[in-house]
Order: C-alpha cells, then structure tokens, then sequence
C-alpha cells in the first residue's frame, strides 16, 4: 500500500469539504432521517433478537420443570 502525500490528502479533503457544503438542509435532513431510520432498525431488531432468546429459555425452562413433575 503506497503512502499518501500531503497534497493528495490536501486534494481528498477539498473534494470531501466540496460534497459536504453543496449539500441543502433539505438534503441533510433526508439523510439525518434515512440514518435514524436505519438506527431505528437495527436497534429494534437486536433488542427484538435479546426478548426472543429470553423467552425461549424461560419456555424451555417451564417444558422442563412440567417434565420433571410427570
């Protein structure tokens, strides 16, 4: 992998600071949106995951116990 030189970089972080101030507010608020949307997702799909395991043990350890009574 090659270094970078001071001008490359120089020349990325131009190009970097041009996207970002041609954006509108109304741009940056779609991606704000799109971004906790997808943060929205994910966090409920884990969360969803966690209750999921947590009820399936306490399933397994009612099926046991009635077992153990029979």
């Amino acid at each position: 992998m090659t270094q970078v030189s001071a001008p490359e970089a120089g020349s990325y972080a131009g190009a970097v600071v041009a996207i970002v101030a041609s954006l509108t507010l109304t741009q940056w608020g779609i991606i704000v949106g799109i971004g906790t949307a997808l943060a929205t997702f994910f966090l409920n799909a884990f969360y969803l995951h966690r209750r999921d395991q947590r009820e399936q043990r306490e399933s397994d350890a009612t099926l046991a116990k009635l077992g153990a009574k029979s």
